[in-house]
């Protein structure tokens, strides 16, 4: 992912509602079952690390990407925004910007 797609993305999920929280039960099979469900119905999420976790918010950012297959877009404090296209290109509803191709003069 480019930083411009991953900055183009950081501006959709800054208007976004963490639909996940975190706490002290950290990432378990359910909670990577119901990413998994939401990533391929919404694409990008958002999600909130309760204080009550002991986990790392980058850890955990990254543990839930390796199992959903998906990428991590931000981790800012205790929040966390994933993002992985939907399978079905139908069904994509996020069309990443392109990257840009300089020509040298």
């Amino acid at each position: 992912m480019t930083s411009k797609q991953r900055s183009y993305l950081k501006g959709l999920a800054m208007t976004m509602d963490p639909i996940f929280q975190i706490g002290k039960s950290s990432v378990t099979p359910e909670l990577t079952a119901a990413v998994e469900e939401a990533l391929e119905a919404r694409e990008l999420i958002k999600l909130t690390v309760l204080k009550n976790c002991l986990d790392d918010g980058r850890s955990i950012a990254e543990v839930l990407a390796e199992r959903t297959r998906s990428e991590v877009v931000q981790v800012i404090g205790k929040k966390i925004v994933l993002y992985r296209p939907a399978k079905d290109e139908a069904k994509r509803k996020i069309v990443l910007p392109k990257e840009s191709k300089r020509t040298a003069q």
